[in-house]
């Protein structure tokens, strides 16, 4: 009897062991890196790229980019959890130094693909990947980075190094590593099709359900729809004071979530922040001013698809 548990002692041992040197080489070795990802592309930037590509950088690049010399600069991102680390965004300025003045169009694509850099260094699970996103609107993101606009001309300015915890070490090597680098064309979505174009601009282009799913851990960036509590909020979220605000259900449930809401009420909140009672949308939710009306219908139509979640969320 001795022998066994003496042997069972060992055995639990060892595997303490393991996990002890598993753990130690995560937290030592940082981030991973992977092999460089080339592709051969030239962009033509056009004004109607321009203009596409400024509306969808205003959702998704602005917020976290945006440094106090008015410039995509970088930033102290002060509303990601404690739990991902002190995390500054990067400088996106056309400055060849500080910026990515010297990326190539491929490189830029490769990138906002799979978070994977040119020199293999892998952006942590708090930068946003877009492995569904049409390569059109791809292609109108980098011919924004590469226009005259005001927020992409060149900075020197160079934010302070990120400090990922182990948390982010940890899912930047499991569940929240690099999605697979596309091996076919991602196209448009018909825009007659009014249901498709709505799950597109949710899923695809503008992230909404990456906020209002149950948390960032256990969202699926390649099948939206097997997210935890898909379009059902409560992921808890920070705002600039440091408060945890949970994310809003927006499932078409009628007592949880905007199962009640008319389209022109949707529109109102998503646009200029106003719910229907009067009050304000509280951040991190922001106004979306540049999204054409359109867009914001096909989005509520498309949410009224969604299986309702009975969630009720800590406002």
């Amino acid at each position: 009897m001795k022998k066994w548990i003496k042997r069972i002692g060992l055995v639990i041992l060892g595997l303490l062991l393991i996990v002890a040197g598993f753990a130690a080489f995560i937290q030592f070795n940082g981030l991973p890196t992977f092999e460089p990802i080339l592709k051969d592309l030239k962009v033509e930037v056009t004004p109607d790229r321009v203009a596409k590509g400024a509306k969808i950088a205003a959702v998704q690049c602005m917020n976290c980019h945006m440094g106090k010399d008015n410039r995509l600069s970088g930033m102290h991102m002060l509303d990601v959890p404690a739990e991902f680390g002190t995390i500054y965004s990067k400088n996106i300025t056309q400055d060849k130094e500080k910026g990515i003045g010297n990326w190539t169009d491929g490189e830029i694509y490769v990138f906002l693909r799979t978070g994977i850099r040119k020199d293999g260094s892998y952006a942590p699970p708090y930068m946003p990947k877009f492995p569904l996103l049409a390569d059109e609107d791809i292609y109108s993101i980098i011919a924004w980075l590469h226009s005259d606009a005001a927020p992409v001309q060149p900075s020197q300015k160079e934010p302070p190094p990120t400090i990922p915890n182990f948390l982010v070490k940890i899912l930047s090597r499991s569940v929240m590593g690099p999605p697979p680098f596309p091996d076919h064309p991602i196209p448009l979505p018909d825009t007659n099709d009014i249901m498709a174009s709505g799950r597109y601009y949710a899923v695809a282009a503008y992230d909404c359900y990456n906020c209002h799913s149950a948390d960032f851990k256990s969202n699926s960036s390649l099948e939206p729809e097997k997210s935890v509590g898909f379009f059902g909020g409560g992921n808890p979220m920070l705002n600039l004071e440091g408060e945890t605000v949970y994310s809003a259900n927006i499932t078409p449930d009628p007592d949880h979530g905007i199962g009640k809401w008319t389209e022109e009420q949707f529109l109102q909140a998503v646009k200029y922040g106003i719910k229907p009672d009067g009050t304000r949308l509280r951040y991190p939710m922001l106004t979306h001013t540049v999204l054409p009306d359109k867009e914001i219908q096909a989005i509520y139509a498309y949410l009224r698809t969604v299986p309702p979640l009975q969630n009720e969320v800590k406002r």
